[in-house]
């Protein structure tokens, strides 16, 4: 029986290997990140374990395909100390509102959701173009909620990007705040929300409390948590 047992893990250990070793890297959680990674849980879970060194290749080759326009900066000290950040200028040919400062896993989570979900989403449930999205921004030096006695905000570290709504090819505006409670608008948003889990750590929108009534908290914390 002993011998058998032996014979059953071993055999379960090839099949193992010979699956890791052929898989094709999209689908291998433990092969490395590609910007052609198709969206899921597998590109996700690659996402929050995306070595800090790889990062910036990636987000070099995003600016490069013209996913995203961003400039690196010098890392900073203080209370907020930021690693790698990155001035985001724009998403290709999407517009911001306003640049932002952001942690490279931020700009990079964000370039991939861009192209890959809200400018499909756009065109697919509201029949036209992505032109610009509009936010409340990134970095604060702040605690959750501004409250004294609270852990550091995502945004203490850029790794959270606050997004208020989205413009349209045909000159509509799309608002959180106004867009949740109208039906044609509020599928819209939700899909994006749900979408957000294949990029970000957490999504958070009007249901999760009346603090995000009138945005999209998108942060790089945790493991997928939308609502």
């Amino acid at each position: 029986m002993r011998g058998k047992g032996i014979l059953v893990l071993l055999a379960v250990g090839i099949v193992g290997y010979l699956t890791w070793r052929f898989l094709p890297s999209a689908y291998n959680p433990f092969a490395p990140l590609s910007l052609d990674d198709p969206p899921g849980r597998i590109t996700q879970f690659k996402l929050r374990r995306l070595p800090e060194a790889r990062c910036p290749v990636l987000l070099q080759q995003a600016n490069e395909r013209g996913w995203i326009s961003s400039k690196t900066l010098a890392d900073s000290g203080g209370p907020c100390p930021l690693r790698q950040p990155v001035r985001v200028m724009n998403f290709g040919d999407v517009r911001l509102s306003s640049s932002f400062l952001a942690s490279c896993p931020l700009a990079l989570s964000s370039a991939l959701f861009v192209q890959q979900q809200v400018k499909p989403l756009a065109e697919s449930m509201q029949g036209a173009g992505l032109r610009q999205i509009d936010h409340f921004g990134s970095f604060a030096c702040r605690n959750i909620y501004h409250r004294d006695n609270a852990r550091l905000s995502e945004h203490a570290t850029a790794e959270a990007l606050d997004v208020s709504g989205f413009r349209l090819s045909d000159g509509r505006r799309i608002t959180v705040l106004q867009g949740w409670q109208r039906p044609q608008q509020a599928s819209f948003l939700r899909a994006l929300l749900s979408a957000s889990c294949h990029y970000y750590g957490n999504g958070l929108g009007p249901d999760y409390n009346a603090a995000h009534a009138n945005h999209f908290h998108f942060g790089m914390r945790g493991y997928g948590l939308c609502r």
